[in-house]
């Protein structure tokens, strides 16, 4: 504080002389004041926490504070009180003087000289006044002891670690788990055969004098690699000792860091001993039961490694490791953790029935774990893992295999929809695989095991629950069966779609949140009326039979009462009426003759096309009609001007009548001033451009007809 009031900082660059008189003569108080206080431990934590201020007095105040505070602590006759004292000198040094090293190797040395204490009558005695066990007191220390060793590590010389390492030690389980916790990992790597010998030798009653200072060395060799040629001996050696711990708790802390050293540097062989030991450890009274965490540790470090699921699996010892996972949640969860891995790291689709057996049962597992309380989330996650792995298999050209690996996955995931849905596309993209790589050669046996497929597909879709979803795929296996010249299966996927539209409902769940239908549907129908028109007509049911019940089930359908989709519905009927009344569709498959090939343009189909054509405009005149009794002039209009547009694109508009409708329609779309100008203008236009075709010419005089209202 300075005389005006203020405050200055002091920094690294600060001296004495920046100090008034004043403030030397506080700090000075304020020394002589911590001097009196009587006892030793309060008055040696006041010093150290403003051993800082010791710059305001002197350049030299630190350098001389720090080992008189250092030999203050050896009045401390608690070793346990005396560790902490010099693990906080040792913070505080770090602090204000990071280069005074001698202070931090004199407490280490100070600290090893106390640390004798621990078995010493006087301390024995108070922890049986205090009813302290040993094995309960010495866990204590490390805390402390590890923050002596990182500040004496922190940008340690190699002799001077070295020296404290090999000087100091003393063959203490305790000291030397601290060493190998505060050094470098390369450092302690470098020196894995010597660490070895002194863990052994190590000899402290009360603490688990192998367990962790094995631990701890295994932590060190998962960061850093020891020299090569010791790399097997050091794995020899430090498994003859974990393999002999009695305690399985301490065993598998030390063999879950092992692990990972082992699958680093080693082969399978190696990795498979290693599992092979901790089954036979972890088995006995259900001990796996209680370490589930470190077992999971294990699965995680061996997938992290051996990428190629082959190796994985020939290693005799993963699956029966695998079977020590008893608890459901812990086991799916393994099982999660494994798909993951194969999903990122299999690169080429499989066939390998080594690791088709394996990923079945792991998927399985994953399956059987749903129950009517497994959150959407949850099975979303489980599809996706599932789905990859059906992805990544692969017959190549033996198609039966392929599709009967698909059957049997249907009867192991039965559960998840999503799961079905991909069995279904599989089998689609199989059956349409066949059809390419047959292509000339269509024998019975590749139509039968087309139609195999088709009937898989057939058989699979009323098993899921969405309705949309269900409506797709029999669209879409429709199509499918359709261009492998499955005639009598597609129309029975079609039929199925039309009478499944009924049971539409109002309102459907889209990402939990319940939403309309109608749009839905409105974009299935369309795209069921692009393949419609090049479903031939079966000789056993009449002129468009598909066409006809799709219109009756449209009819028949309960619509929103202010909604328009039905007529939108009806628009694209027409133009797909229009479509089929050309003499060349626009579209076909090979191989399949559509109705302009098996009609050749017969007056009776174009009649029946016609008759169609005049009950679907009823319908749309009908509803336009009551559109202007409900007041809703707005939405007439804008229906208007789209059925016009209709007429526009798709009708002959040399037919007297049709010309007529179409004139009245763009009256209908101004009468009432809700028009959109500027799309009338645009739409007149474009007519008058169109006239200008040769064979166009009747646009000219339609133009003529069509006045463009003026607003006042």
């Amino acid at each position: 504080m300075r005389a005006d009031g203020s405050c200055f900082c002091i920094t690294d660059h600060f001296s004495p002389e920046n100090a008034n008189d004043t403030a030397k003569e506080t700090c000075l108080n304020w020394f002589f004041k911590i001097a009196s206080i009587r006892e030793l431990i309060p008055r040696f934590y006041v010093e150290a926490s403003i051993l800082k201020c010791n710059k305001f007095l002197s350049k030299t105040g630190i350098s001389e504070c720090l080992p008189r505070l250092t030999c203050m602590i050896r009045g401390i006759g608690d070793p346990l009180v005396s560790v902490y004292a010099r693990a906080y000198l040792c913070r505080v040094g770090m602090e204000v003087a990071p280069h005074l090293k001698e202070t931090l190797n004199k407490n280490f040395f100070d600290f090893l000289l106390t640390f004798k204490q621990i078995h010493g009558d006087t301390v024995q005695n108070q922890l049986v006044v205090q009813g302290v066990e040993l094995p309960s007191y010495l866990p204590l220390y490390p805390p402390a002891m590890d923050w002596i060793f990182q500040c004496i590590s922190y940008h340690a010389p190699e002799v001077t670690a070295s020296v404290l390492t090999w000087g100091s030690v003393s063959c203490s389980a305790l000291l030397l788990n601290s060493v190998m916790s505060a050094f470098r990992a390369e450092f302690i790597a470098t020196r894995s055969m010597d660490f070895i010998g002194m863990i052994k030798e190590c000899d402290e009653s009360g603490f688990p004098k192998v367990a962790s200072p094995f631990r701890s060395l295994g932590l060190n060799l998962a960061l850093a690699d020891p020299p090569e040629s010791d790399r097997l001996q050091i794995l020899n050696e430090a498994w003859k000792v974990i393999t002999k711990l009695k305690n399985s708790q301490d065993y598998i802390n030390c063999a879950e860091v092992w692990v990972e050293y082992t699958c680093k540097h080693f082969t399978k062989r190696e990795v498979n001993t290693v599992l092979a030991d901790v089954i036979k450890h972890m088995t006995p009274d259900r001990a796996f039961e209680d370490s589930y965490p470190q077992l999971q540790l294990i699965i995680k470090k061996v997938i992290a490694y051996f990428h190629d699921f082959s190796v994985l699996f020939s290693v005799e010892k993963f699956l029966p490791f695998l079977d020590m996972f008893q608890k459901e949640s812990v086991r799916v969860e393994v099982c999660k953790c494994i798909m993951d891995a194969f999903i990122k790291h299999q690169q080429e689709p499989t066939k390998d029935p080594v690791i088709l057996n394996a990923l079945l049962h792991v998927c399985k597992t994953m399956h059987d774990s749903v129950n009517a309380l497994t959150l959407e989330d949850e099975k979303r996650m489980l599809s996706y893992l599932i789905n990859g792995f059906i992805k990544m298999v692969s017959f190549g050209r033996d198609f039966e295999q392929q599709l009967s690996f698909y059957v049997e996955s249907r009867s192991m995931f039965c559960n998840l929809e999503p799961v079905l849905v991909q069995l279904i596309h599989s089998v689609n993209r199989l059956a349409m695989e066949t059809r390419k790589l047959m292509k000339g050669n269509h024998s019975r046996k590749t139509a039968a095991f087309v139609r195999a497929c088709v009937a898989y597909c057939f058989i699979t879709i009323p098993s899921l629950a969405g309705i949309f979803t269900r409506l797709n795929l029999y669209l879409h296996s429709g199509q499918v069966a359709l261009a492998n010249q499955c005639l009598s299966q597609a129309d029975a996927f079609f039929k199925a779609a039309i009478s499944l539209i009924p049971e539409v409902p109002k309102m459907i769940n889209i990402d939990g949140k319940m939403r309309p239908s109608e749009s839905f549907l409105l974009e299935f129908l369309c795209n069921f009326f692009s393949t419609l028109l090049i479903v031939p007509d079966h000789p056993e049911h009449g002129v468009l039979f598909l066409v006809r019940e799709l219109l009756n089930v449209i009819q028949d359908y309960t619509w929103e009462d202010n909604s328009d989709e039905k007529i939108r519905i009806y628009t694209c009927v027409l133009h797909l009426l229009s479509a089929m009344s050309q003499e060349t569709y626009l579209y076909h498959i090979d191989k399949v003759d559509s109705n302009d090939s098996l009609y050749g343009g017969d007056s009776k189909f174009l009649a029946e096309n016609n008759k169609l054509c005049e009950t679907v405009m009823a319908q749309i005149l009908e509803h336009l009609k009551a559109l202007a009794k409900d007041e809703a002039l707005k939405r007439q209009s804008s229906l208007g001007l789209s059925f016009f547009n209709s007429i526009l694109a798709h009708g002959d508009l040399r037919n007297n009548k049709l010309n007529q409708l179409s004139v009245n329609l763009w009256h209908l779309a101004q009468r009432h001033g809700c028009a959109d100008t500027r799309t009338m203008v645009k739409t007149l236009e474009y007519i008058k451009k169109q006239s200008k075709q040769p064979d166009m010419t009747h646009l000219t005089e339609l133009a003529l007809r069509l006045p463009l209202q003026t607003r006042t």
